[in-house]
């Protein structure tokens, strides 16, 4: 399954990973590894995370306040937000 990144969400995931790089050495490349982790499961099982809205899903991020914000359109798993969970809840929603 291909993965395609709103612009949006790819520098949301550009700038956690700069934050955690920032605050401790290597644990910027932790998190792409567990964000990298988690699109490998979803492109294998698509409906894995929990539906948020009609038509889109979320999941959680192992060991990070974060979660993908997903939907499958076609053979292609969009990635609309890298959303942090402790922020403003819905803000991608205009993205949709």
């Amino acid at each position: 399954m291909n993965q395609i990144f709103d612009p949006l969400a790819a520098k949301e995931y550009q700038e956690a990973i700069d934050y955690y790089e920032d605050r401790t050495p290597g644990l910027g490349e932790k998190f792409r590894g567990e964000i990298e982790a988690a699109l490998s499961i979803l492109s294998k099982y698509p409906n894995l995370g929990m539906e948020e809205r009609p038509s889109i899903r979320r999941f959680a991020i192992k060991g990070f306040p974060y979660k993908l914000i997903y939907a499958v359109v076609g053979d292609v798993l969009f990635i609309i937000a890298v959303a942090h969970g402790h922020r403003e809840p819905n803000y991608w929603i205009d993205r949709v």
